[in-house]
């Protein structure tokens, strides 16, 4: 017999492709970028999720900001970009991504609920306060955990135990929300309660365990299939 899941009492959100548009960078870089903006976007993301995940396993960890910048500089290379002012700028503005439409009022109607909340992401401290900071939804926030932290990058069980820690609550009280089917999934093995924003309509990976819900945008949260708990602050 399946034993019912307990209630949900924090939500934990990853960042970039969850609350910020990890394409908002190139998007305000367009004009100047030309064609291959669309193609660099997409480089640029792919080639950074697998430098994490590289530096990971080989135990060569360097901060988001390092990888993040190392992955702009392959994508450049392999378009044959080179414009040094241009990849300064494009770096500036991954600083402050822009929030999804659904991130600001999603979080502050969960804050209202008495939910605790919090960011679990791969950016570095300084880069993850800058957006918060930005995009304003350091209110609705009681922590902005980085993996900076321990030295690795999700999916490393290490990265998904901060919430744990953090808010004192074991990983099954705790709702992980995730954009990224990867992380989603992994996040779901480690034995969090896992929403999967899927916001672009993904195929379901091929991974251990599955989320217990999908989306398809943020502000679905507030009417979960099973409505989570409500905690008095």
């Amino acid at each position: 017999m399946t034993q019912a899941a307990p209630p949900i009492r924090a939500f934990v959100f990853d960042a970039y492709g969850t609350l910020f548009d990890v394409a908002s960078p190139v998007a305000a870089c367009a004009e100047a970028l030309g064609e291959p903006a669309a193609a660099l976007a997409r480089l640029w993301r792919d080639k950074q999720l697998q430098y994490t995940w590289l530096r990971t396993l080989q135990g060569r960890y360097a901060d988001f900001a390092q990888v993040t910048a190392d992955a702009l500089d392959f994508a450049l290379d392999t378009l044959g970009i080179h414009d040094a002012a241009l990849r300064q700028r494009l770096l500036d503005a991954y600083r402050t991504p822009s929030a999804y439409p659904d991130a600001p009022a999603t979080l502050a109607a969960l804050h209202g609920r008495g939910f605790r909340l919090a960011i679990l992401s791969n950016g570095t401290p300084e880069w993850l306060d800058t957006a918060v900071r930005a995009s304003g939804l350091g209110a609705s926030l009681d922590a902005v955990l980085s993996a900076d932290t321990v030295g690795v990058y999700k999916p490393h069980p290490e990265v998904y135990r901060q919430a744990e820690r953090a808010l004192g609550l074991p990983a099954a009280a705790i709702g992980f929300v995730s954009s990224n089917g990867w992380d989603a999934y992994s996040a779901s093995a480690y034995g969090l309660q896992v929403v999967w924003c899927n916001r672009g309509g993904q195929a379901a990976e091929r991974l251990p365990a599955a989320p217990a819900y999908q989306v398809s945008s943020l502000d679905a949260l507030l009417d979960l299939p099973k409505p989570p708990a409500r905690v008095q602050t």
